[in-house]
C-alpha cells in the first residue's frame, strides 16, 4: 500500500456522478495512479439534500479508487457547486509603513480588501488576488521588495452558503475522509483545460454539469468574474423525458445514445427506439424530435450566461473565446449552439499537463476531478478548509499572536 501523504486525492461531488481521482507527485510532475466514479444520489443542483445516500456514493467511487490506485485514502481536495454560489470583486488600500513592500504588507492589504460586509450565512470560500496597485501603478502580481508608500489590491471573492459547505464536509468525515480544502468546480476545471495563454488573452471556461452549469473568466493571468446557473444536464434529461413520455433512466439512455442539439444535421430517415412509460413495449420516433427538445434548452442555458456576461460587463475579457467541460459538453453539436449564441471560437475541454492514466481521464467529463488534484499539487502548503465560527477562538489566538510578533 503507498503511504497517503505522496498521493493527493479529487473528489468530484456532482449532481449525477461521484468521481475520485488519486495522483501521484514526482518531480513537479502529476501522474494519474487510480480514478473511480460511481452515480450520484442524494445531491441536487449541486447542493446536498440527502447526507446518507451522498456518503455511500463518496465511499464506493473512493473505494473504487483505492483498489485501482493500490492506496488508502484519507484525504480529499472537494469541489463545489450550486446556486447558492456567488462571487464578487473587492478593493483595499493600505499605507507602507517601511522602506519596501514586504509580504506582511501584502497580507494586510488582501485582508483590508475582503474586510467587507458577509452575511452570517455565507462563508468565503476563495479570496483571489486579481492585481497590486503600487502608487497608482497597477498590473503588478507580486510588489514584495518593490518601493512605495501607497498599496492596494483587487481581489475576488467567492461565496457560498455555510449549511452547503458544512454538508459536504460532513459527508466527508462521514466517509472517513479528511477534507484539505473546498473548490469551487470551475476554478478546479481551468487547472486542468487552460492554457497559461488562455489565461492571459481572456478566456472563459463554462463547466456543464447534471445539475448547475458554471462559469468562470480569466485574463491578465487573474480570474475575473464567477457565476453558476441552476441549470444543467438532468434538465435536458427531464425535458425527454417529459416530449417522449419516457423514464427519467430511459430519457437519459436516448440522451447518451441519440441525443443531439442541431436539428438542422439529422437527417430525416434517422430514428430512435423508445421504451414506452406504460411498458407496453418500444416505439420508434424521428430523431429529429429529439433534436428539437435538446436545442431550445441548450441555446436557453449560453444565452443565460452571455446575459451574464455582458451584466457583469466581462464581454470584453473574452479574446481567448470560450471553453466547454463537464459531462453534458459532450452531447453532439453543442460547440456549435455555444459559437452561435457567444459568437466565440467554441472548444471542448479535455485533462491535460497529466501523465499516467491519461487515455482513462481524456474526457470533459474528468475535468473538474483532474483540476482539483492539480490544484491540491500547487497549494498543498495552504491551511485546511475550515467554516467560520467553528474555530473563532482559535483565529482570533493566532491573529494575536501575529499582531505580537510585528510589535516584538
Amino acid at each position: 500500500m503507498k503511504n497517503h501523504e505522496e498521493l493527493i486525492v479529487g473528489l468530484d461531488i456532482g449532481t449525477t456522478k461521484m468521481c475520485a481521482v488519486v495522483a501521484e507527485l514526482s518531480d513537479d510532475n502529476v501522474n494519474i495512479i487510480g480514478i473511480g466514479t460511481h452515480p450520484s444520489v442524494g445531491l441536487r443542483k449541486g447542493v446536498v439534500v440527502n447526507i446518507e445516500a451522498t456518503v455511500e456514493s463518496i465511499n464506493k467511487a473512493v473505494r473504487e479508487a483505492e483498489m485501482m490506485a493500490g492506496c488508502e485514502i484519507s484525504s480529499v481536495y472537494a469541489g463545489i457547486a450550486g446556486g447558492h454560489i456567488t462571487g464578487f470583486n473587492s478593493n483595499g488600500i493600505i499605507a507602507i509603513k517601511g522602506d519596501d513592500i514586504t509580504q506582511a504588507d501584502m497580507d494586510r492589504v488582501v485582508e483590508a480588501a475582503r474586510a467587507v460586509a458577509i452575511p452570517m450565512d455565507r462563508e468565503v470560500i476563495h479570496v483571489l488576488p486579481q492585481e497590486f496597485i503600487v502608487d497608482g501603478e497597477g498590473g503588478i502580481h507580486n510588489p514584495v521588495g518593490m518601493a512605495g508608500v501607497r498599496l492596494e489590491a483587487r481581489i475576488h471573492i467567492v461565496t457560498g452558503a455555510v449549511t452547503s459547505a458544512q454538508n459536504i464536509i460532513k459527508c466527508g468525515h462521514k466517509a472517513g475522509l479528511d477534507i484539505c480544502d473546498i473548490i469551487l468546480e470551475p476554478i478546479a476545471s481551468s487547472e486542468a483545460v487552460m492554457t497559461p495563454e488562455e489565461k492571459e488573452v481572456g478566456t472563459g471556461i463554462i463547466d456543464i454539469g447534471g445539475g448547475t452549469t458554471d462559469l468562470a473568466i480569466f485574463a491578465g493571468n487573474n480570474i475575473k468574474h464567477t457565476f453558476v446557473l441552476s441549470l444543467g444536464g438532468n434538465n435536458m434529461t427531464n425535458d425527454i423525458s417529459v416530449g417522449l413520455r419516457t423514464p427519467m433512466a430511459e430519457a437519459e439512455k436516448i440522451k447518451l445514445k441519440y441525443g443531439t442539439c442541431v436539428s438542422d444535421k439529422v437527417k430525416n430517415d434517422e430514428t430512435i427506439e423508445i421504451s414506452d412509460i406504460s411498458g407496453r413495449g418500444a416505439r420508434k420516433l424521428p430523431r429529429q424530435i429529439l433534436a428539437e427538445i435538446l436545442e431550445p434548452r441548450v441555446e436557453e442555458i449560453f444565452t443565460l450566461m452571455k446575459r451574464e456576461i455582458h451584466r457583469a460587463g466581462m464581454k470584453d475579457y473574452l479574446s481567448g473565446g470560450i471553453i466547454l467541460t463537464g459531462g453534458a459538453s459532450l452531447l453532439d453539436g453543442i460547440s456549435e449552439i455555444a459559437e452561435s449564441v457567444f459568437e466565440l471560437p467554441v472548444r471542448l475541454g479535455t485533462p491535460q499537463r497529466i501523465s499516467g492514466l491519461v487515455d482513462v481521464v481524456n474526457s470533459p467529463m474528468y475535468a473538474t476531478a483532474v483540476g482539483l488534484v492539480l490544484y491540491g499539487a500547487k497549494h498543498q502548503s495552504k491551511k485546511r478548509f475550515r467554516i467560520r465560527d467553528a474555530n473563532i477562538f482559535n483565529r482570533i489566538m493566532t491573529r494575536m499572536k501575529t499582531w505580537f510578533k510585528e510589535i516584538i
